[in-house]
């Protein structure tokens, strides 16, 4: 599909920073460095080595290109999310968290936010339409959510949850920049998983949190200064090196996605399956305004326990992993961390591999179940 805008973002963020001298460097320096020459006064960009460092700098730029907002990048996803809780909470704030969305966030505002005095409620991400946002400075969308590929309306929730005095923050791992824009559709800050397919290659923990609110996103940078909660140059580097892929591995993963959803929906031993793409998920027709693609991530339930242990085990091109959106396609049954999905229900993350080898390989682990 031919859209000019994401045509562009792309371009310029695989072209950045533009003309250059003769000699330059084609991709980012890695700069190893604790200290930079500073002689008199303070000032400058690069001053001590936990504010700036210009690896950092080359990937924001990146990713800010594809965001169309500034970035703060992280040493991970949940460092982002973190930032974002304690760069703007303090006692008496309330915070509305996805009941069913990745349960370490909810982890971290029981055990270090609610002793800090922030209280938090949980909703389910399809009920959010119904929720009322009075009294929340911060209310938390994962869509799609993880792991039941349930939506939020991004554009009405935000409506709501700002006329409500509340700030809206979406997680966004699973649709990337290329997939999904939230800021677009109303929300004051992403936050992003980058250890996931924007890297792409399964090898560094990384996150960002983008904002076009300056207040806000100051707020985060100066929680990552100040506490520390910095990434390392050498993981900035490699997601650099993963965003310039990025377009060409996505594509081709939400594609094979859509197709193996629907021939799974067709086995005698899938119980049933959830992929926004499918016309029989609930939220089709909003996940079609919403969203470029549909996501590389598979909701396949089977008989049970055992069955899903045995079709994992029975891939050879599926990999028994609990991370998605690496270039390998990976499984997992998600009922052992305690989601509230059926004993039955395997995550597939769908990866780069020619999809034919790959639905024969799934269709011969389905049918020996």
């Amino acid at each position: 599909m031919e859209d000019s805008d994401h045509d562009q973002r792309v371009a310029r963020a695989l072209h950045h920073p533009g003309a250059q001298p003769t000699g330059a460097p084609l991709t980012p320096p890695l700069v190893l460095t604790t200290a930079y020459v500073l002689p008199g006064d303070p000032a400058g960009d690069y001053q001590y080595a936990r504010w700036a460092n210009p690896t950092w700098t080359a990937l924001d730029e990146a990713l800010a290109r594809l965001e169309d907002a500034p970035v703060v990048t992280f040493p991970s996803g949940m460092a982002a999310i973190a930032a974002v809780f304690y760069g703007l909470l303090k006692t008496g704030d309330r915070v509305l968290l996805p009941a069913d969305g990745y349960y370490t966030t909810r982890i971290l505002a029981e055990r270090f936010l609610a002793p800090m005095g922030v209280a938090f409620d949980l909703v389910a991400t399809a009920a959010l339409d119904a929720r009322s946002f009075d009294g929340y400075r911060l209310v938390l969308i994962e869509t799609p959510s993880n792991p039941a590929l349930d939506l939020a309306d991004i554009r009405a929730v935000s409506a709501r949850a700002k006329a409500a005095g509340s700030i809206v923050a979406v997680d966004n791992t699973m649709m990337t920049p290329l997939g999904q824009r939230p800021l677009d559709l109303g929300a004051d800050l992403l936050v992003s998983a980058d250890t996931k397919a924007v890297n792409g290659h399964s090898d560094v923990l990384f996150g960002h949190v983008a904002s076009r609110e300056a207040t806000l996103l100051d707020a985060v940078r100066d929680w990552r200064r100040i506490a520390g909660s910095i990434p390392g140059p050498f993981e900035a580097w490699l997601v650099h090196r993963g965003i310039e892929t990025l377009e060409l591995r996505f594509a081709r993963m939400c594609e094979s996605a859509l197709v193996l959803a629907q021939r799974l929906q067709g086995h005698r031993a899938v119980r049933s399956v959830v992929y926004p793409g499918l016309a029989g998920h609930p939220a089709h027709q909003l996940a079609r305004r919403q969203m470029r693609g549909y996501g590389s991530i598979v909701g396949v339930t089977l008989a049970g326990k055992a069955a899903a242990e045995g079709f994992i085990g029975g891939c050879r091109f599926v990999r028994a992993a609990t991370s998605f959106g690496g270039l390998h396609t990976s499984a997992e049954r998600r009922a052992r961390w305690g989601d509230q999905v059926p004993e039955g229900f395997v995550r597939l993350s769908v990866g780069c591999e020619p999809v034919g080898a790959l639905w024969h390989d799934i269709e011969q682990a389905l049918d020996a179940l």
